[in-house]
């Protein structure tokens, strides 16, 4: 943990900034922080933020007393966040000279909050570390842009693009369709370089007016970040060209949902070779263990990649979303896909973790999975080959409330991830769920109300 931030200062001096956005990640994702003259923020290296912010639900309610005066000081006592260099971001749809600055957070005696996504992300890693491996993660971004609305009860429409009408039918792979919105990605990718995010292509997918941002591969921590500042950063644009941009795993009805793949291979520290290939090119054993602890343990981690009610409405057989974790080679029916790549790039791509997971929690549980597969020698089922939708004997939980129950009962999750967490994560999803369960639907207006 440092203190030293002079190569911080020296960057906010040279980029004349006068102002840092300081925040966190809480367990939805939202950033949460402070905003601080670039003076003060210098002076005081970091800020501090009542720890409560992390049993904060998505509307902004808290855990039930119990839980919550359980794992927090009765006192509610503040933690001390600290600002990463590595996390440094330039705000370029700020007026003033604006900079956003990831913070990690610690207790008073200096040790990582267990309830913070960051250093759940960091734990995991230190574990492949202390082996001598180094994850690689690529993750790809779907998302839909959609015309602003200000009433939650009327379904979601899709944008009017240039030409002045809504994008009609699907149009998968459509550059025509993709140019609809060029001012916006215009922005976007100038946004992006501005803020040195590692994007690589942008891909009109199969919904109606939905889009798919993929990054390069790289070091997982700073993947994380990247999501982070990217779902902002799309939100802002989308804003700024007067239509939405939404992360929601599923929208819309009758449209695909809205996932965030992650690709996932390992390299040794000491050789920089790709731990998942043998010395022949083939498949390694290892390989097989971390396919065989995504199948495994994805089941009792399903909560942190399909985080909110409306996440499990993106799991539907024949809708390009995986209903199990059996795996294939070139296989985009089954949960996890190995792509077609040389024995340096042989990867794994995660296909259950939707957009609207927090990307820190998504990617280490999707990294911690293999870990556990590599290192207790699990073995994957055979691959599927053909059409993969079948729920078969690799059963995933098919409800909210079965995946917080299933998490909450796994000795290997509460072992890798500690009680606190757990306890913590599965209240605020409890407590989320208590809140929607109060809404009625439409559908039940217009189904039950004559009929029953």
């Amino acid at each position: 943990m440092s203190h030293n931030l002079d190569q911080l200062t020296d960057w906010l001096k040279d980029h004349k900034i006068t102002e840092v956005e300081c925040m966190i990640a809480d367990l939805t994702g939202i950033t949460r922080g402070k905003i601080s003259p670039t003076n003060k923020f210098i002076a005081e290296k970091g800020m501090r933020l009542p720890e409560s912010v992390l049993l904060q639900t998505v509307t902004g309610d808290y855990v039930e007393d119990d839980i919550y005066y359980e794992l927090l000081d009765p006192a509610d006592i503040d933690m001390i966040c600290r600002p990463d260099q590595n996390a440094v971001y330039v705000v370029p749809w700020s007026i003033e000279p604006t900079a956003q600055v990831i913070h990690d957070a610690y207790d008073k005696q200096g040790n990582p909050i267990e309830l913070s996504p960051r250093n759940v992300l960091k734990k995991v890693l230190k574990l492949y570390a202390d082996r001598g491996w180094q994850p690689i993660v690529a993750p790809e971004m779907e998302f839909y842009l959609t015309k602003r609305s200000d009433d939650p009860d009327y379904p979601l429409q899709p944008p009017i693009g240039r030409s002045g009408r809504p994008e009609t039918g699907r149009q998968s792979f459509s550059i025509e369709a993709a140019n609809e919105f060029d001012p916006l990605f215009e922005d976007v990718y100038d946004w992006c370089e501005l803020q040195e995010l590692d994007l690589d292509t942008l891909i009109h997918e199969d919904g109606t007016a939905q889009m798919e941002i993929n990054f390069r591969h790289g070091d997982a921590l700073s993947l994380a970040d990247q999501i982070l500042i990217f779902k902002r950063t799309m939100r802002e644009a989308a804003l700024k060209h007067n239509v939405a941009a939404t992360f929601m795993a599923k929208p819309m009805t009758g449209e695909p949902g809205s996932a965030m793949h992650l690709h996932q291979s390992i390299i040794c520290m000491e050789t920089g070779k790709n731990v998942f290939s043998n010395e022949d090119g083939t498949m390694s054993q290892l390989f097989l263990n971390h396919i065989g602890g995504l199948q495994k343990l994805i089941p009792e981690l399903l909560p942190l990649f399909a985080p909110n009610v409306n996440s499990f409405r993106r799991f539907l057989p024949d809708t390009s979303a995986p209903v199990n974790v059996e795996w294939g080679e070139e296989n985009r029916t089954v949960g996890l896909r190995v792509p077609d790549a040389g024995p340096q790039n042989r990867r794994v791509e995660n296909r259950l973790p939707g957009a609207d997971a927090n990307p820190y929690l998504a990617i280490a549980a999707s990294l911690l999975c293999g870990y556990i597969g590599m290192v207790e020698g699990l073995n994957p089922s055979a691959p599927v080959v053909g059409r993969g939708y079948e729920r078969r004997n690799l059963r995933l939980p098919l409800t909210i409330e079965d995946a917080l129950e299933r998490m909450e009962n796994s000795a290997t999750v509460e072992k890798y991830l500690g009680k606190k967490f757990i306890t913590g994560y599965v209240a605020v999803k409890r407590a989320e769920h208590e809140n929607f369960k109060r809404v009625i639907s439409s559908w039940e207006r217009e189904f039950l109300l004559f009929a029953v």
